[in-house]
């Protein structure tokens, strides 16, 4: 029954894209995510457990409302421009997308080493492995949880594979992205969740917090030479994007495994955190990033 729910739903607001201006589309969705904000409790107060533990008193409570919308906001935009390129060739894909710093990831591709890129839940991140597939001609390996609704799961899937991104889930995923890494495709994956110390996270530093944090793209880097690029897509009007390419970080190798990976997995921590600093509200502050250490702040005197 929820999964012809969720299917409805998907074809109602396929059919809102398809018929409404872009003006009146916009609207709408920042009305709905005000609502969102205001009506579901529950993430209203992560998101303020968040934005609290990491900016401290430089935001006020209208600053963290604003943020909390746009938070929301920015989800349903997302899942919109989901819908809206589903059947789109790959010109129509890349004619409203910039991409800065192209030569990073091209002088990595003519390398011939392989190449693993991080990113988090930031700007349209659906949107962000298929721009650089289709844009670089390159086969995208990523990782990425299967939705509660199978049906909307079949759809995710088809969505992105039609632009040359295959998805894996996250349980069997080392082998999976091992595999991927020996035939030479370029492999993604979302660094900025909750990972707990029995799964294999481990602990580093986040807005000058302690986290834990997947270590998989260190392990990766480390056992294959890898280079690992950060890639971020931000947008101003949901319509034109950007997708910036920073610098590669270093990959390291040394006897002290553990230390090796503790280091790269923080260079990847603080380039999450610095292109979050810059543009908070397009993170997707409701995950409950700081869980392993402070606990109490997820708390709320209902629960």
């Amino acid at each position: 029954m929820r999964d012809y729910l969720y299917l409805s739903l998907y074809k109602f607001f396929t059919l809102l894209a398809k018929i409404l201006p872009k003006s009146v589309m916009d609207y709408i969705l920042k009305a709905l995510a005000s609502f969102a904000y205001r009506v579901d409790k529950k993430h209203h107060h992560i998101i303020n457990a968040n934005l609290k533990l990491a900016f401290g008193d430089s935001l006020n409570h209208n600053d963290r409302d604003s943020i909390g919308k746009y938070t929301f906001y920015n989800l349903l935009q997302t899942i919109i421009g989901f819908i809206k390129r589903d059947g789109k060739d790959i010109d129509n894909i890349l004619k409203d997308i910039e991409f800065k710093n192209s030569h990073i990831l091209e002088d990595a591709i003519k390398s011939k080493r392989k190449i693993i890129l991080i990113t988090a839940h930031y700007g349209n991140w659906e949107l962000l492995p298929l721009a650089i597939a289709s844009k670089f001609g390159v086969e995208l390996i990523g990782v990425g949880r299967k939705l509660d609704s199978p049906v909307m799961d079949r759809v995710l899937i088809k969505n992105r594979e039609q632009f040359g991104v295959k998805m894996i889930y996250r349980k069997g995923a080392m082998k999976a992205l091992i595999r991927a890494l020996k035939a030479n495709k370029i492999v993604g994956v979302l660094l900025d969740q909750h990972l707990g110390e029995k799964q294999g996270g481990v602990e580093v530093n986040f807005f000058n917090k302690k986290v834990f944090q997947s270590p998989i793209a260190s392990i990766l880097a480390r056992n294959f030479n890898a280079i690992v690029i950060p890639a971020f897509i931000s947008t101003d009007d949901y319509k034109n994007y950007i997708v910036t390419f920073y610098n590669p970080l270093p990959t390291i190798k040394t006897h002290n495994i553990e230390d090796d990976i503790l280091k790269m997995t923080q260079a990847q921590s603080d380039i999450m955190q610095e292109v979050i600093s810059n543009r908070p509200k397009e993170w997707f502050w409701v995950h409950r990033r700081w869980k392993g250490f402070y606990p109490e702040i997820y708390r709320r005197e209902t629960d």
